[in-house]
């Protein structure tokens, strides 16, 4: 699918730093002059919102089956490409997008240990012929991401609502993390590789790195 914006995601798992590194892209861009869209899933949209909190948050959400969790993380994937994503990239913005398809490959067929090949189904229902230009895969050592997460956890105290996926086992998180490597091998053209446990400003140089190319002045 040949559209005149660029689409980019970056992917890995929790408290690698992607949120912080797409707003840090995000205004790099917009100071070259660039059109830019940021964008999260689950979520991008008002209906992909409260799937979110559903998914991440929600009581009623605890115990879901990895089959309900896999189609509604695709509803809301649905809804977003639709009603955000494609029309950006046809008006010509770079669309920075905060975990994609990739990640449900790792959480829910890797992690969650689903059928690949029903979850690529499903994935391709939610998003047609949709694929990044580039995908990222923010890779941090476990100890560090531990680090991180019991940091945001203080942080945010008992303000924000606890999220199932952070409480998950380390067991869980390797299966994710062999998901992630293993979607990276397979396609090679597509990802590149970022080491994520360095400071916030060598991490960003190196997000660009992996990036500028896409926007190479012909």
């Amino acid at each position: 699918m040949s559209l005149p914006g660029r689409f980019i995601t970056l992917e890995g798992g929790e408290a690698a730093g992607k949120s912080t590194q797409i707003a840090r892209l995000a205004e790099r861009l917009r100071r070259q002059g660039r059109l830019v869209l940021e964008l999260r899933e689950p979520g991008g949209t008002p209906l992909g919102e409260k799937i979110r909190h559903l998914l991440k948050h929600d009581p009623d959400g605890r115990g879901m089956s990895p089959e309900t969790e896999l189609l509604l993380m695709n509803a809301s994937r649905a809804e977003l490409v639709r009603s955000r994503i494609l029309p950006a990239l046809r008006s010509g913005h770079v669309v920075l997008c905060d975990r994609f398809y990739d990640s449900t490959v790792a959480y829910q067929g890797h992690g969650r240990g689903l059928n690949l090949a029903a979850v690529q189904s499903v994935i391709q229902l939610a998003v047609g012929g949709l694929r990044p230009d580039r995908t990222l895969w923010l890779d941090v050592a476990p100890e560090i991401a531990r680090t991180r997460l019991a940091g945001r956890k203080a942080a945010q105290g008992s303000a924000e609502p606890s999220d199932r996926f952070d409480e998950e086992q380390e067991a869980f998180f390797a299966r994710v993390a062999h998901g992630f490597k293993e979607s990276f091998h397979a396609e090679p053209d597509r990802w590149r590789h970022v080491d994520a446990g360095g400071t916030l400003d060598g991490v960003e140089e190196a997000v660009w790195s992996a990036v500028s190319d896409l926007f190479a002045e012909a």
